[in-house]
C-alpha cells in the first residue's frame, strides 16, 4: 500500500541530513522544532531547587568517603581500600559499557526506522513491479501492530507477574513469604521484527516461519523482599536472535491452527542492565557469569530442542509430541583432524614464536562437545565421534570452532559452520572445511543417520557398529525418547503430607531428571527425555520417583528396553505399576524407540585414479542405444492378474464366556477372576482388544479390519491373555480358517479356547469385497456410523489399490549424476516405499498397495519421488474424489510431478466395501437371524412390525432422509436424527446430523447446542450433549450417542431433543431455542434412517 507523505512519521531535527534543497521523490522535510534554548525558553526551578540539587550532589561525593573512613576505623590496611576502589570502578566501567551499548542499539533501531520509512517512501516511486525481492521480507506492518498492542501487553505481563507468578514465588520458599513486584514496566520501544523467511516444505499440516528479532528495550522491572529489606531488578535489556514459529496442525475447522510452537534455532544474543541488589552482577567476572547463567536458563526453555508449545483449541491430540517432536534425524559427527593453524604460543616476548595446543568445539543448537588438547602441534589429529540431534531442517547448523589452551585465555584459531541440510542430502559429508576468522582447514566425516520405526535392520546396524572403532564413546545404534506425562495415586510423606515429587531416568550411566512438582502427589509433568542407546536389546530404563529432596523414593521402575522391540512401531504408551510404593501408585509414560540407520547405498567409493575400468564407469551412461532403439512410451499401466483382487476381512469380536480365573490374592488363598483380552494375527499384522476388568464372561464389541488376499491355507490366530503387571497369564488360543469366510463371506461362531480347561469365543468374520461403483457410498456410510462401536476406530468404506509402475524424466543429481530414486505411497498414517531402483533418471518399479479407506470423498493419495541421498526429487496429490467420478472408480495415466520435471505412471482404483450381514441391514432380510429375532423382541410391544424388505428397500429408507423433497422447516427450525435400536450390541443409537432454520432471537445468531435425556430419568444419568457451535443457525454437528439398555425397556421411554444456545459468556442461562419428545414405542427404532424434526415451544413438544 503506497503511503502519502503526510502519514509518515517525521524525523527529528537532528537526524535530518542539511542540504541547499530537498530532491525531486524526497518527502517534505518535518517542521523543525522550536528552539527551547532561546529567551522564549520557560522559567527554570527556584533557588531553593538549585540548593537542593547542590546538596544532592555534595551529599553523594561525601558518601564516596565512607568507606575510606571505616576502613580506618576498623583499623584495616590501605589494600582494602584500593581492592574496594578497584572493584568499583570495574563495575562502573561494566555499567557504563552496558549504558552504552543500549543507547547505541537504541540509536540504530531509531535510524532504522526512519530509514525503513524513507525507503518505502521512495519504493513505490522508483522500484517496478517486477522487481523480485529476497526470500526474507520485511513486515513492517507486523512492527507497527505489535507497537499498537505493546501497552497493552505489558498491562497483561503486570497483571500475570502480580496474581501468578508472584503467589507462586511465596509459596515456594518460607523465606520470600514477602516478596512482591513493586514496578513492571516494559517501556515505550517495543519488540521489532527485522524479517520473515517462510520455509515452503513437504508437510502441508503445518506453516514454517522464521522472525528475526530484536528487542532493545526500556523495560523496568523492580522486586522487593521487605523482610530483609531487599531490593533488585532490570532496567533495559537486549535480546537478538532468529525465533522459528511453526503453526501445527492445521484443521479444517476454527481456528485453523491447533498449536503455536515457538523457539530459538541457535542461542540469542543477551545483555541485561541491572538494578538494586542486582547491581553486583555488574562486577567484572560476575557479569559474563551471570548472563551465561541466564542464557543456560533461557535455552533450557526455549533453543532447540526445547520449545514454547500454545495450544490454541482444547483437548489437543499428541500434545506431548508437538512439544517435544521425534528428532528430524541424527548426524555422527567424525572430527577427524585439521592442518595448517596459525600458531598462537610466543615466548620471550614474543621473539620466539610457538606453536599451538589446539582443541575443538562442536556445537548443534544446545549439543555442545568439547575434544581433547593436542600439545605443540598445528596439524592436530583427534579421530573423536560425537552424535547429535537434529530437530529442524532447514535451520540448525554444525559449528566447530577451534581454540589454543592457555593458562588464561584461550586464543581463537578459526570456525566454520554448515547447514544439516547439505548433510541430509549427501548422506554421508567427508569434506575439509576452511576456517574462519583464521587459517587454516578443519576434517570433518558427517553421516545423516535415519531414524526407522521397526526392528528389522537392528542386527545390520549392531554388527555394522561392532566394526567401528569410536571415541569417547562408542557408535550407537537406536535413540530412546520417554515422554513422563503423570503419576497417580503416590504415597505420601509422613505426617499426611504431600510430597514434592520429581522423576530420575536413567539408562546406564546416563540420568535426566524432570522438574519437581510441588505438594502433590498425582504430578503432572509432561516432559520429554531423549537417549542414545548402544544396544537396545540389553539395555534398560531404570525410572526412579523421589521427593525433591532425593531422599525418600516414592516408586520405581525397571523396563528391559527389548520389550520395546516386540511392540507395534516400536512404541508403548501405557500406565506402569511402580513398586516400593504404594498399591495404586502407577506411572503413565511413552516410550518411543528408533533405529539408527546409515543406508550402505549412501557410502560412496571413490575410484582409485588409473585402476582398470574406472574410467569405464565415469563415461558410462545411465541408458544405452539411440533414442530410435527405444521402445515407445506406454500410456497406460500393465499391472499383473492378481492386483486388485483383495478383500477386506472385519473381524468383530463379540464376547467370551466361562474363562479361568487367573488371579491370586493373599498368596493363592483367594481366588478372584482374571482382566481378558484378545490378540489377533492376520497377514503379518496384529490387533489386540482392550482389556476389561475383573470378568470371567466379557464383551469387548471391537471391530478389526485387514486386507486379505485369496490365497490358500490362511489362517486368523486368536489368543486370550489376562492382563497382569509382570507377565500377562495365557487364557486359550483359537486358530480359524480363512478358506470358508472368503468362500461364503460370513462366519458367525462361537469358538471353544483350546489348551485351557473351559472357555469359548464369540467372533463375527465377514468378508467385503469391493465394488467398482460409487452409488452404494452413502448407504455404506450411514450404515457404517450406526454399527461402528465406542471401542473401535472408524469402520473403512472403501478399499483403494494402487499399482506404481515407473517414472521418466527425473532430475538429475549435481546435473549430471542420474539419482538412484524410490517412491513413498502415503494415505492418511499408512504409507509404502517401493524398492530402490539404482542411478537412473527413468525407473521401474512395477509395485502395488492397498489402503482402507474412511471416508473418500476428503482423503488424497499422496506420491513423493526421492532419490538416496538426494533429497525429494517430485510429489504429486491425487484426491481421491477424482477417482468417484472415474469411470469404474479408475485412473490409469502419467501423472506429473508437482516440480514440473518429472512423470509418474500409475493406476489407482477404489473399491466400496458393502456389508452384506451388518444389522442395519440384517434388519431388511426375513432370512436373517437378527431380523427374526428383533421381530420376536417388537412384537409384544406392537410399536416395530415386522418388515420384509429387500437390499434395494434398505438403500431407499436410508436416503430417505436425503431427499430434497423434505417439508419447509417451522418457524423454530429443524433437527435431523437418527433414532436406531441396535439388537445386536443391545444399545439405542441417536445421531445429531445438524439443525436448520433456527431462530434467532437477539442480534447475533446463537451458539446452538443439543442437549437429550432420556424420560423418565430422575438423576439425569441418560443426558448426553453435543459440541457447542458458534454463531449460526444451521449447525453441523454430526455426533453419536448410545445407551445400554433392553428393547423393552427402550420402548417405555421418550427422547427428549432439546436445542439450547449460551445466554452470554459471563452467564451460565441457557436459552431453549426449540425442542422436540420422541415416544420411542411410536417411532420405527428398525430402520435407522436420518430425519427432520420440526422444534416446537417447550408448551407445546412432540414429534413431527
Amino acid at each position: 500500500m503506497e503511503r502519502s507523505p503526510g502519514d509518515r512519521p517525521s524525523p527529528s531535527a537532528q537526524d535530518q541530513p542539511s542540504a541547499p534543497s530537498d530532491p525531486p521523490g524526497q518527502p517534505p522535510p518535518a517542521h523543525p522544532k522550536p528552539d527551547l534554548s532561546s529567551g522564549d525558553q520557560p522559567a527554570g526551578p527556584g533557588a531553593a531547587g538549585e540548593a537542593l540539587a547542590v546538596l544532592t550532589s555534595f551529599g553523594r561525593r561525601l558518601l564516596v568517603l565512607v568507606p575510606v573512613y571505616l576502613a580506618g576505623a576498623m583499623g584495616l590496611s590501605v589494600g582494602f581500600v584500593l581492592f574496594g576502589l578497584a572493584l568499583y570502578l570495574g563495575w562502573r566501567r561494566v555499567r557504563d559499557g552496558k549504558e552504552r551499548s543500549l543507547r547505541v542499539a537504541r540509536q540504530l533501531l531509531d535510524d532504522e526506522e526512519r530509514l525503513t520509512a524513507e525507503t518505502l517512501y521512495m519504493s513505490h516511486r522508483e522500484l517496478p513491479a517486477w522487481v523480485s525481492f529476497p526470500d526474507v521480507e520485511k513486515v513492517e506492518w507486523l512492527n507497527k501492530i505489535v507497537a499498537q498492542v505493546w501497552p497493552f501487553l505489558g498491562q497483561y505481563m503486570e497483571k500475570l507477574l502480580a496474581e501468578t507468578v508472584a503467589p507462586s514465588v511465596r509459596g515456594s520458599n518460607p523465606h520470600l513469604q514477602t516478596f512482591t513486584f513493586t514496578r513492571v514496566e516494559l517501556g515505550e520501544k517495543p519488540l521489532r521484527i527485522l524479517g520473515v523467511k517462510v520455509h515452503p516444505g513437504q508437510n502441508k499440516q503445518q506453516i514454517l516461519l522464521d522472525l528475526n528479532i530484536s528487542y532493545v528495550g526500556d523495560i523496568q522491572i523492580d522486586v522487593e523482599v521487605k523482610k530483609y529489606f531487599c531490593k533488585a531488578g532490570v532496567k533495559g535489556m537486549q535480546l537478538h536472535g532468529v525465533l522459528r514459529v511453526i503453526l501445527e496442525p492445521l484443521m479444517g475447522d476454527l481456528p485453523i491452527v491447533g498449536a503455536v510452537s515457538m523457539f530459538f534455532i541457535r542461542r540469542p544474543t543477551l545483555d541485561i542492565n541491572w538494578t538494586g541488589m542486582t547491581n553486583l552482577l555488574d562486577i567484572p567476572g560476575l557479569s559474563s557469569l551471570s548472563d551465561t547463567m541466564i542464557m543456560d536458563s533461557i535455552a533450557a526453555f526455549l533453543v532447540l530442542p526445547n520449545r514454547l508449545l500454545v495450544p490454541l483449541v482444547p483437548d489437543l491430540h499428541d500434545v506431548a509430541q508437538l512439544r517435544s517432536p521425534l528428532p528430524r534425524g541424527i548426524i555422527r559427527i567424525h572430527l577427524l583432524a585439521a592442518r595448517g593453524l596459525s600458531s598462537k604460543d610466543k615466548y620471550v616476548k614474543g621473539l620466539i614464536e610457538g606453536k599451538s595446543d589446539p582443541y575443538a568445539i562442536v556445537r548443534v543448537g544446545t549439543q555442545t562437545f568439547c575434544s581433547r588438547v593436542i600439545d605443540e602441534e598445528l596439524n592436530p589429529q583427534w579421530g573423536e565421534t560425537y552424535e547429535v540431534m537434529v530437530h529442524e531442517v532447514p535451520g540448525q547448523e554444525v559449528e566447530v570452532e577451534v581454540f589454543d589452551k592457555d593458562p588464561d585465555k584461550d586464543d581463537f584459531l578459526g570456525r566454520m559452520k554448515l547447514d544439516v541440510g547439505k548433510v541430509l542430502q549427501a548422506g554421508v559429508l567427508d569434506e575439509w572445511f576452511p576456517l574462519q576468522g583464521g587459517q587454516g582447514q578443519v576434517h570433518l566425516k558427517l553421516e545423516w543417520l535415519s531414524l526407522l520405526p521397526d526392528a528389522e535392520k537392528l542386527e545390520q546396524v549392531l554388527q555394522w557398529n561392532r566394526g567401528v572403532s569410536s571415541r569417547p564413546e562408542p557408535p550407537s545404534a537406536a535413540i530412546l525418547v520417554v515422554y513422563l506425562d503423570r503419576a497417580q495415586d503416590l504415597p505420601l510423606k509422613k505426617g499426611n503430607k504431600e510430597p514434592n515429587p520429581m522423576v530420575q531416568l536413567s539408562v546406564q550411566d546416563v540420568t535426566r531428571e524432570s522438574k519437581a512438582v510441588y505438594n502433590n502427589n498425582c504430578p503432572v509433568w509432561e516432559e520429554a527425555f531423549r537417549f542414545f542407546l548402544q544396544d537396545p536389546q540389553s539395555q534398560e530404563l531404570d525410572v526412579q520417583v523421589k521427593d525433591d529432596s532425593r531422599a525418600l523414593t516414592l516408586g520405581a521402575l525397571t523396563l528391559p528396553l527389548a520389550r520395546l522391540l516386540t511392540a507395534s512401531e516400536l512404541t508403548l504408551d501405557q500406565w506402569f505399576q511402580l513398586s516400593s510404593s504404594g498399591p495404586n501408585s502407577r506411572l503413565y509414560m511413552k516410550l518411543v524407540m528408533r533405529i539408527l540407520y546409515l543406508d550402505s547405498s549412501e557410502v560412496r567409493f571413490p575410484a582409485v585414479p588409473g585402476a582398470p575400468g574406472a574410467s569405464d564407469l565415469d563415461s558410462e551412461s545411465p541408458q544405452t542405444g539411440s533414442s530410435v532403439d527405444a521402445p515407445p512410451r506406454p500410456q497406460h499401466t500393465t499391472p499383473d492378474s492378481h492386483f486388485g483382487t483383495e478383500n477386506v476381512l472385519r473381524i468383530h469380536v463379540l464376547e467370551a464366556q466361562d474363562l479361568i480365573a487367573k488371579d491370586r490374592f493373599l498368596g493363592g488363598l483367594v481366588k478372584g477372576k482374571s482382566d481378558p483380552y484378545v490378540k489377533l494375527k492376520l497377514a503379518g499384522r496384529s490387533f489386540r482388544s482392550r482389556v476389561v476388568r475383573e470378568d470371567l464372561n466379557p464383551r469387548w464389541n471391537e471391530v478389526f479390519e485387514v486386507i486379505v488376499t485369496s490365497i490358500p491355507g490362511q489362517e486368523l490366530g486368536v489368543e486370550v491373555f489376562d492382563k497382569d503387571l509382570d507377565k500377562d497369564d495365557f487364557l486359550g488360543r483359537c486358530k480359524v480358517s480363512l478358506t470358508a469366510v472368503l468362500n461364503s463371506g460370513f462366519l458367525d461362531e462361537w469358538l471353544t479356547l483350546e489348551d485351557v480347561p473351559s472357555g469359548r469365543l464369540h467372533l463375527r468374520l465377514e468378508r467385503l469385497t469391493p465394488r467398482p461403483t460409487a452409488a452404494d457410498l452413502e448407504e455404506v456410510l450411514q450404515v457404517n456410523s450406526l454399527i461402528q462401536t465406542q471401542k473401535s476406530g472408524e469402520l473403512a468404506a472403501a478399499l483403494l489399490s494402487v499399482y506404481v509402475e515407473r517414472a521418466e524424466d527425473l532430475p538429475l543429481r549435481k546435473g549430471t549424476k542420474p539419482p538412484s530414486p524410490y517412491a513413498t505411497i502415503a494415505v492418511g498414517d499408512t504409507s509404502h516405499k517401493t524398492k530402490t531402483v539404482s542411478q537412473t533418471s527413468a525407473p521401474i518399479w512395477d509395485e502395488c498397495a492397498s489402503f482402507l479407506i474412511r471416508k473418500p470423498s476428503t482423503e488424497s493419495l499422496e506420491l513423493q519421488v526421492r532419490g538416496e541421498g538426494t533429497g525429494a526429487l517430485g510429489s504429486l496429490s491425487l484426491p481421491l474424489s477424482e477417482l468417484l467420478g472415474a469411470d469404474q472408480l479408475c485412473v490409469d495415466r502419467w501423472f506429473t510431478l508437482n516440480n514440473g520435471q518429472g512423470q509418474v505412471l500409475l493406476r489407482a482404483q477404489l473399491g466400496i466395501l458393502v456389508s452384506q450381514h451388518s444389522g442395519v441391514e440384517a434388519h431388511s432380510h426375513s432370512h436373517s437371524y437378527s431380523s427374526s429375532s428383533v421381530s420376536e423382541e417388537l412384537e409384544p410391544w406392537g410399536g416395530l412390525p415386522h418388515t420384509t424388505s429387500s437390499a434395494p428397500e434398505l438403500r431407499q429408507r436410508l436416503t430417505h432422509g436425503d431427499s430434497p423433497l423434505e417439508a419447509p422447516a417451522g418457524p423454530l427450525g429443524q433437527v435431523r436424527l437418527t433414532v436406531w435400536y441396535y439388537s445386536e450390541e443391545r444399545k439405542l443409537i441417536s445421531i445429531v446430523h445438524s439443525c436448520r432454520s433456527l431462530r434467532q432471537n437477539g442480534r447475533d445468531p446463537p451458539d446452538p447446542y443439543v442437549s437429550l435425556l432420556l424420560h423418565p430419568d430422575k438423576n439425569r444419568g441418560t443426558k448426553r450433549k453435543t459440541s457447542q457451535k458458534k454463531r449460526t443457525l444451521n449447525p453441523e454437528f454430526n455426533e453419536r450417542f448410545e445407551w445400554e439398555l433392553p428393547l423393552d425397556e427402550a420402548l417405555r421411554r421418550k427422547l427428549d431433543v432439546s436445542v439450547k444456545s449460551n445466554s452470554s459468556f459471563m452467564s451460565r442461562e441457557r436459552e431453549l431455542l426449540g425442542k422436540v419428545q420422541l415416544d420411542l414405542a411410536e417411532t420405527d427404532l428398525s430402520q435407522g434412517a436420518a430425519q427432520w424434526y420440526d422444534l416446537l415451544d417447550d408448551k407445546d413438544k412432540g414429534s413431527s
